[in-house]
């Protein structure tokens, strides 16, 4: 888990991606650590923004891209789910509305008003990667399209750009639609396919370079240890972070498990975190970027408490 331990999305969202622990920090550790790195002589800097829009963790000094498909952007679940909710009683429009719904994979019960508890905003997922063709390490941080399911389709497009010789090095993506506070079982397996096969695109798309690719899969908080009153559950803390990618390490499992007993969840209701999410940043960073302490501190202010995590590359 991240430090931040409150609950928000936004607020965790803004710490997840600004690599700090107080909220007021303007550029994010992605573009951060494009400033450590050799531009390339490129005026558009190594960095690119994927989807719609420049996630915060690319904001900063550091110049960086940006890259949408034409047509890529479409109205986000949440949006759907609230006209759902808006006409729900009527007699017409409600059940017209539902069918419309449900032919989206969602769940009746997601944009029934009395069903579905109020969502500050959609929970977000980030899955991040370096790699390049020319013998330098590149970076790819995900996290946001606008439309949950063109993940695939816009990693398959940015793994082109990221193994150009002269492409960028670091791309940042946005997924959404992790939010699950009612009927969990059946709203995750259409966020888990998609990225499962927008990483697969991505590796098929890098080609050789992917065997230089790191990617990070983050999200800002975890969900309760227990099942709510609609079937989901509700914002939590520790979670699960993914690395995929050639140059990792794989098949291992970093982990001190704190176990799931009442007295073991963290107030009494979530996963207790037992690892920064900065010290597995960092580790990345460390191994696939050549970056010693110093570097690594400015990318993640206020942290010389936090040690890289190792083994998580191949040497």
């Amino acid at each position: 888990a991240g430090p931040y331990r409150t609950r928000s999305h936004f607020e965790a969202q803004d710490l997840l991606q600004t690599g700090v622990e107080q909220i007021g920090m303007n550029s994010g550790w992605l573009n951060r650590l494009i400033a450590e790195l050799p531009a390339d002589g490129d005026p558009g800097g190594i960095g690119l923004a994927a989807g719609i829009g420049t996630p915060l963790i690319l904001r900063g000094a550091a110049p960086v891209g940006a890259y949408a498909p034409v047509g890529f952007a479409q109205p986000d679940q949440g949006l759907y789910a609230a006209i759902g909710r808006l006409n729900a009683d009527d007699p017409v429009f409600g059940p017209a509305i539902a069918r419309g719904l449900g032919s989206r994979q969602f769940d009746r019960a997601t944009f029934t008003a009395r069903a579905a508890p109020a969502m500050e905003d959609e929970q977000m997922m980030s899955p991040a990667g370096p790699a390049h063709p020319a013998g330098r390490p590149a970076g790819h941080l995900a996290g946001r399209p606008a439309d949950r399911y063109g993940f695939p389709e816009l990693a398959a497009r940015v793994g082109t750009l990221l193994a150009a010789a002269q492409g960028p090095r670091i791309a940042a993506f946005q997924l959404e639609g992790w939010d699950t506070h009612v009927n969990q079982m059946q709203q995750l397996p259409g966020p888990l396919g998609g990225l499962d096969r927008g990483v697969a695109a991505l590796k098929a798309a890098l080609g050789p370079a992917w065997a230089k690719t790191a990617v990070l899969v983050i999200t800002e908080f975890g969900r309760t240890a227990r099942v709510n009153g609609t079937r989901g559950t509700d914002h939590g803390t520790a979670t699960v972070a993914f690395l995929a990618g050639g140059a990792v390490q794989g098949g291992q499992v970093k982990a001190t498990w704190p176990g799931l007993k009442d007295r073991q969840l963290f107030q009494n209701r979530d996963l207790a975190p037992t690892a920064d999410l900065r010290a597995l940043a960092k580790g990345v960073l460390a191994a696939q970027f050549g970056l010693g302490p110093a570097a690594l501190g400015r990318i993640f202010p206020e942290s010389a408490a936090i040690a890289p995590m190792g083994g998580l590359l191949r040497a």
